[in-house]
C-alpha cells in the first residue's frame, strides 16, 4: 500500500520501544469520530487492540516502528464499526453457505435464473433455500415467483423461498420432501394452501404465525459440526464486508442453548471470531420457559465472557405466550392471558441481575408488558440498572413511550419496513406507516435508541439499507413512506447505528466511539456516506474492516492485507459460486455517468497510445480503417 509521508522513525533517541510501537496505523484518512471533543481526524494507531493515538500524521509518526503497519487510506471516509443492535448472527451463520441469498437482485429474472443454474450443483437430498433478505417489491416485476416457476428452474431439487413473515414457496420436489399431502392438516396459526384438488400447491402462508414456515425449513438437512464452523467464518466475514465489527444476537426461535452456542463458542476460543457478539438466551419451550431461565439465571450472569463473546442477558421472548406476531399481511393477533406466568419471569430475571429485551411488535402488547413492569416497579425492581428493552415497536404509542422512560428502558429498531413497509401500509394507512416505528419521538423522550436488521429471515443484513432507511423513510422497492419530520440526519443514523448498540449493551465506554484507549474498531468507506447521493447509501461497502486492531475484511487496493479464511465448504454451496449480497452500481454511476466514465477510458486508451508512440515503443501509423458489417454491402 502506498505509505508516503510516513515512515518508520530511525533515530535511536526517538524509536519506540518494543512495547511503545504502533501495530497498524491508518493515515490520510478523513475519520468521522464520533467524539464531540474531537470529531474529526486523519490518522490514526492503534496497538494492542485499542487505539493509542488519534489526529493527524505527525500525531501518529512518533509511533511507527519497523514492524508497525502503515496503511494508507487515500483520503477515504472512514467511521466507528457498524453494531448491529438486532441481528440473528449466530443462527445465520450456522445456515449461511446453505442459502441462495436473493439480497440485492434486481430482477425476479435474475433471481430464478440464479436458482436454475444452482440446481445444477446441488447434490440429491439438499434443498436450495432462499431465507429472507428480499422482497418482491425490490424487483423490477414486482411480483413474487411462483410455485410453478421454482419447479421448471428445479424440477428434481426441493426449493424453499421464503418470503418476509408472510409465506413460503416451494416447488414439487420441496412440498414431496416436506412431507405435505392432501391429508398433512394446517398447523396452528399457519395454512397449508391447496389447489382444487386439495393436494397442497406450494404456498405456506403465516395466518399469522411464522412458525408454519420456520418448521418446515427446519426438514432441510443441516451442515455437519465442521461446515458450521467454516459457514460461521464465512457469514462474519460478509458482515465485515460492510463495515460490521459488533453485533447483538437477539437469539429466535429453533436456537437452542447451548447446542446452537457451540460454533461461535468454539470460534471465540480459537480467537477466530470477526465479529464481536453480544448473545441473547430464549426459551424454546412453551410451557418450560420459567425452568429453563431458573437453569440460566443460576449459572451464569450477564456480562460474563470477554469483549469478542458475552451474555447480555434474555430475550427476544421470555414466554411464547406474550409475543405478538409481525405478518403485516394478517390482522393484529389478539393475545390471550398471559401476564400471570410474565410477572414470575420477569421477576426472576430483574432479581438475579438479568437484563432482557422483548419483541413485541405492536402498542397493545407492550402496554400489556408495561403494566407488568409497573407492578414489579412497586417491589423496587424497575428502574434499578438492570438493561432492558423493547424490540421492533412499529407502532409503540407516545404515552407508553413515557411509561418506557420511566421504567428505565430502551429501544431497539429495526428497519423491517424497508422490506415489510408497503404491506403495513396496506393494512394500517398511510399516516400509521409514517411513524412505523416513531424513532424521532424516541428520540425526543430521552430513551436509549438502537439501530439494526433483524436479519437474516425478513430483512437483509446489509447495514446501509438500514442506514438509508433512517435518512430517506424509502423502502427497497422506493416508496417513500416516512415525511421528513420523521427522518434522522445521517449523523444521527450513524450514532443508532454505532454508539447506540454500544449504549444498549453496556459497553459505550469501549466501543462506537473512536477515541483514544477505546476499541480499535474501524471501517474505511467504499464512498463518503456523509457525501454521496442519499439513493447511493445502500451501496456502500467497507474496503478495509478492522476490529480490534486486525484486519478483518479487505478489498479494492486492500485486497490480501486480511485475514485469510478457509475455503466454502461444501463446495456446492450458493455462496463459493454466487456470494452473499447482491452488489450494483450505485445509482450516480448508472445511465449517463457510465457513458462518462466510458468516454474517459476511451481518451485514457487514445493518450496512452500517444505516449507510447512518442517514445518510439510502437510505429506511429494512421488510425485504422473503421469497418461495420452492418454497412458492407
Amino acid at each position: 500500500m502506498p505509505v508516503g509521508g510516513i515512515t518508520a522513525v530511525s533515530g535511536p533517541a526517538e524509536r519506540p520501544g518494543d512495547g511503545q510501537a504502533a501495530d497498524l496505523v491508518l493515515r490520510n484518512a478523513r475519520i468521522h469520530t464520533q467524539d464531540p471533543s474531537r470529531p474529526a481526524a486523519t490518522a490514526i494507531a492503534v496497538r494492542d487492540g485499542r487505539i493509542t493515538a488519534l489526529g493527524d500524521d505527525a500525531d501518529v509518526a512518533r509511533l511507527v516502528g519497523p514492524a508497525t503497519q502503515v496503511v494508507d487510506a487515500l483520503g477515504r471516509r472512514v467511521v466507528p464499526g457498524l453494531n448491529d443492535s438486532h441481528l440473528h448472527v449466530i443462527r445465520g451463520g450456522l445456515n449461511y453457505v446453505l442459502e441462495l441469498r436473493w439480497d440485492g437482485v434486481p430482477s425476479l429474472r435474475q433471481a430464478l435464473a440464479m436458482l436454475r443454474e444452482q440446481a445444477g450443483r446441488t447434490p440429491k437430498g439438499q434443498w436450495i433455500r432462499v431465507v429472507g433478505g428480499w422482497t418482491a417489491e425490490q424487483f423490477a416485476e414486482r411480483r413474487m415467483p411462483t410455485a410453478a416457476e421454482l419447479t421448471a428452474a428445479a424440477p428434481d431439487t426441493p426449493v424453499f423461498v421464503l418470503h418476509l413473515y408472510q409465506s413460503a414457496i416451494l416447488n414439487r420436489a420441496a412440498v414431496r420432501a416436506a412431507g405435505f399431502t392432501r391429508d398433512t392438516p394446517d398447523p396452528r396459526g399457519g395454512q397449508i394452501v391447496r389447489d382444487r384438488n386439495g393436494d397442497p400447491n406450494g404456498l405456506l402462508l403465516a395466518a399469522p404465525s411464522a412458525l408454519i414456515l420456520y418448521s418446515t425449513l427446519a426438514r432441510a438437512p443441516a451442515l455437519d459440526a465442521a461446515d458450521k464452523m467454516v459457514s460461521t467464518r464465512h457469514f462474519l466475514r460478509e458482515l465485515n464486508r460492510f463495515g460490521l465489527t459488533s453485533a447483538v444476537d437477539a437469539a429466535g426461535g429453533f436456537q437452542s442453548f447451548p447446542e446452537n452456542y457451540a460454533t461461535v463458542t468454539e470460534l471465540a476460543r480459537a480467537g477466530e471470531l470477526s465479529v464481536r457478539i453480544g448473545y441473547h438466551l430464549f426459551p424454546q419451550t412453551a410451557g418450560q420457559e420459567l425452568a429453563d431461565l431458573e437453569r440460566w439465571t443460576a449459572t451464569v450472569r450477564p456480562g460474563d465472557g470477554d469483549s469478542w463473546l458475552r451474555l447480555n442477558g434474555a430475550g427476544e421472548n421470555l414466554t411464547w405466550a406474550a409475543a405478538d406476531f409481525e405478518n403485516f399481511s394478517e390482522p393484529r393477533p389478539e393475545l390471550g392471558s398471559y401476564e400471570a406466568e410474565f410477572e414470575k419471569v420477569v421477576r426472576l430475571l430483574m432479581e438475579n441481575g438479568w437484563g432482557f429485551r422483548l419483541h413485541a411488535t405492536y402498542d397493545e402488547t407492550i402496554g400489556r408488558d408495561l403494566a407488568v413492569f409497573e407492578k414489579l416497579a412497586a417491589d423496587g425492581l424497575f428502574p434499578d440498572g438492570n438493561s432492558w428493552l423493547f424490540d421492533h415497536a412499529e407502532t409503540v404509542s407516545s404515552r407508553n413511550l413515557e411509561r418506557i422512560a420511566a421504567l428505565g428502558g430502551g429501544i431497539s429498531v429495526q428497519n423491517r419496513m424497508s422490506f415489510q413497509g408497503t404491506a403495513f401500509a396496506q393494512r394500517y394507512g398511510a399516516e400509521a406507516a409514517a411513524l412505523a416505528p416513531p424513532v424521532t419521538d424516541m428520540l425526543r423522550h430521552g430513551l436509549p435508541v438502537a439501530a439494526g436488521t433483524d436479519a437474516t429471515r425478513v430483512s437483509s443484513y446489509n447495514p446501509w439499507v438500514a442506514l438509508y432507511w433512517l435518512v430517506t423513510g424509502r423502502t427497497v422497492g422506493g416508496a417513500a413512506l416516512r415525511p421528513a419530520d420523521q427522518l434522522l440526519s445521517r449523523e444521527q443514523a450513524l450514532e443508532l447505528y454505532t454508539l447506540g448498540g454500544a449504549r444498549l449493551t453496556g459497553e459505550d465506554e469501549d466501543k462506537g466511539t473512536l477515541c483514544e484507549g477505546r476499541f480499535a474498531d474501524f471501517a474505511v468507506l467504499s464512498h463518503d456516506y456523509f457525501a454521496v447521493a442519499a439513493d447511493d447509501i445502500p451501496h456502500i461497502e467497507s474496503l478495509l474492516t478492522v476490529v480490534g486492531g486486525r484486519i478483518v475484511y479487505a478489498a479494492g487496493e486492500y485486497e490480501d492485507l486480511d485475514e485469510a479464511v478457509p475455503p466454502v465448504s461444501p463446495a456446492w454451496s450458493p455462496v463459493a459460486h454466487f456470494g452473499g449480497y447482491q452488489a450494483s452500481p450505485p445509482p450516480s454511476v448508472a445511465g449517463a455517468r457510465q457513458a462518462d466514465l466510458l468516454a474517459e477510458a476511451v481518451t485514457a486508451s487514445e493518450q496512452h497510445r500517444q505516449w507510447r508512440v512518442a517514445r518510439g515503443f510502437v510505429p506511429e501509423e494512421s488510425p485504422p480503417a473503421l469497418f461495420d458489417p452492418c454497412f458492407v454491402l
